[in-house]
């Protein structure tokens, strides 16, 4: 797998030019920067467009005007792997609907890949990315979000791997009868009844034995480590930041991420707002009161009262981009700049940080990084390499 997708000697060198021009010339910097990101190979590790507008019949080949997702503005982005998330709310899909669900938004998934099938197609191993980025297509990745998909079945479980699934989220926010989930766990003391059951356990051995990844985002901290415990392959953590920059159950504590970096695991940096910022639940708040005033609605939750806001507003309320980067700069401190990743969560979150409000302008978080003074390499691993990475290793 190589580095970057063309010019690859250049891509390396040019920074220093760029230094050295910055006093009077930042509009060439900044060309520069828009060069490197388009020559990297980007992977957004976890994206909700299947759900989010695939299922609602919009075309995602022409630029929407909802949603985050949608080809031309891939293509702006420079996205060149994208995983797309197959999820299913665990209490509107049970028991023989839930893997149904699962298979019809794959079909959804193969229907918006037929159609453009020029632009874009589904890889089902890291050969086939290598292949069709090798052609000049971008690729497609398929993650399902949630275990109560495969419905205490390993057959189902093979057949949603045979279909393309490459990850397996295990739980969402409910606990399944096989592995607790983080929403649940942070409310429940001791941890009697947490974590992995047998079942669960040859869940996970089926999984190494496909090839498939383990995510584990969305998991209480008992099933991190049972998982940890069980796995013969490096894991992933798809779209989770730092608990002690943002303490909330979603993300992980400084003693699993040292379990993530001994196991060999990597860590996508989630985009929403409520993941990164401490203050943003407050700050919509506020927002919401000075606009809406005696007429607002003061019992829904930030989440809600946000999503009343005007757009203007709304970016108002987003979590500046500088505590993306300090996610990114923590993880990298606890994990190693080999297991961090990007897993945006957009069109399954309501905010993302100011400069991020779609996947087309994932090129600012590339400047960013350089500016942070990631070199180029480390960024290309963030911006993709690492997920590949793993990707591969557990193909092995």
């Amino acid at each position: 797998m190589k580095v970057f997708k063309k010019n690859d000697k250049y891509m390396r060198n040019y920074g220093l030019l760029c230094g050295l021009l910055l006093g009077w010339s930042g509009n060439l910097c900044a060309q520069n920067n828009s060069s490197f990101h388009q020559s990297l190979i980007v992977v957004d590790g976890h994206n909700d467009v299947i759900y989010e507008s695939l299922l609602k019949g919009r075309d995602l080949s022409k630029q929407l005007s909802v949603g985050h997702t949608d080809i031309p503005r891939l293509k702006k982005g420079g996205v060149d792997v994208q995983v797309f998330a197959v999820w299913s709310d665990d209490k509107k899909f049970g028991k023989g609907q839930a893997f149904k669900h699962a298979n019809a938004q794959i079909d959804a998934l193969e229907k918006m890949l037929k159609a453009n099938a020029e632009t874009i197609a589904l890889a089902k191993s890291s050969a086939d990315v290598d292949r069709l980025l090798k052609a000049g297509k971008m690729v497609a990745l398929i993650g399902v979000e949630g275990g109560n998909m495969i419905e205490n079945s390993l057959e189902n479980l093979e057949s949603l791997y045979d279909r393309g699934a490459r990850y397996l989220t295990l739980t969402w926010n409910y606990n399944l009868p096989w592995a607790t989930a983080a929403a649940v766990e942070s409310k429940t003391k001791g941890d009697e009844g947490k974590g992995l059951s047998v079942f669960g356990k040859s869940v996970i051995k089926k999984m190494n034995s496909l090839g498939m990844m383990v995510d584990l985002s969305h998991v209480g901290e008992r099933t991190f480590y049972d998982v940890l415990a069980t796995s013969t392959k490096p894991v992933l953590v798809s779209h989770s930041n730092a608990y002690t920059l943002m303490p909330h159950y979603r993300n992980l504590k400084d003693a699993q991420l040292l379990a993530l970096r001994k196991n060999g695991g990597v860590v996508g940096v989630n985009f929403y707002s409520g993941f990164l910022d401490p203050a943003f639940a407050q700050r919509a708040k506020k927002l919401y009161k000075q606009h809406f005033g005696d007429k607002g609605n003061y019992s829904l939750s930030a989440t809600r009262q946000y999503e009343q806001l005007p757009k203007a507003l709304q970016r108002k309320a987003d979590a500046p981009l500088a505590l993306l980067l300090d996610h990114i700069d923590y993880l990298v401190k606890k994990v190693g700049i080999d297991h961090v990743a990007v897993g945006s969560d957009f069109d399954g979150i309501e905010s993302s940080p100011q400069g991020l409000e779609d996947v087309s302008k994932f090129p600012n978080l590339t400047d960013a990084l350089l500016k942070r003074g990631y070199s180029k390499q480390d960024v290309a691993k963030i911006m993709g390499l690492n997920f590949l990475r793993i990707l591969k290793e557990n193909e092995n």
